[in-house]
């Protein structure tokens, strides 16, 4: 079976179980138990993860975020990671996660868009803010041979019913909706045909951009 690894966020853990479930019998889906927060504490922990989860060095594809942390904006203050160490931490991230999985396709997402109307005024993100951390991440990336999962341009003219605060989707349209993106794009790069997804009628050209309209 193909080996999985996902790393992210409080965005990751509202998909994690649906990938996991969608891959059951075709791919070993793993993950850490907790949310992985910053891109500092992803460098930080990414080899206690693997180590701790006995993934192994034989994973096929890993599929990571990094940067709702990073861009949180506290009291009016300044986003918690400067841009500046923000793309450096990301260009750290990636060569540590190639170190630790040798064999792996790697993907990364971009951080989610937030309904800043829903947000507090002293708990806060912009989605002006996390547009430029996002393309801080793609410049970092850019001369790797990373597959970038747009989740920022899917998530950003969704209805107010998919999200369950304004941060996340935890919500059954919202789950499936970045869950079958995630999907579709592991999909594509492991050679899994949409007949062993367990999933109902799934079609992975069902989350492409033409389809979901961003």
């Amino acid at each position: 079976m193909k080996k999985i690894v996902l790393i992210g966020d409080s965005i990751r853990m509202g998909y994690d179980k649906y990938v996991k479930d969608a891959l059951s019998g075709i791919a070993e889906v793993f993950y850490p138990s907790e949310n992985c927060r910053f891109a500092e504490y992803v460098l930080r922990y990414a080899h206690e993860w693997k180590a701790n989860g006995e993934w192994g060095d034989d994973v096929d594809l890993v599929h990571w975020n990094a940067g709702l942390w990073d861009a949180l904006e506290l009291f009016g203050d300044a986003p918690l990671t400067s841009i500046s160490y923000y793309g450096e931490a990301i260009t750290r991230i990636d060569k540590r996660l190639r170190m630790l999985f040798p064999k792996a396709k790697f993907v990364f997402a971009t951080s989610t868009n937030v309904s800043e109307k829903m947000s507090h005024p002293d708990f806060t993100r912009h989605n002006a803010t996390i547009e430029k951390y996002n393309a801080e991440a793609l410049r970092a990336l850019s001369n790797t041979d990373t597959v970038i999962n747009d989740l920022y341009s899917l998530t950003s003219s969704v209805p107010d019913s998919y999200r369950s605060d304004w941060v996340h989707f935890y919500t059954p349209e919202g789950t499936e909706l970045i869950g079958g993106k995630v999907l579709s794009v592991l999909c594509e790069l492991l050679d899994i045909t949409s007949e062993q997804i367990n999933i109902e009628k799934f079609k992975p050209e069902n989350y492409s951009k033409s389809n979901i309209g961003y």
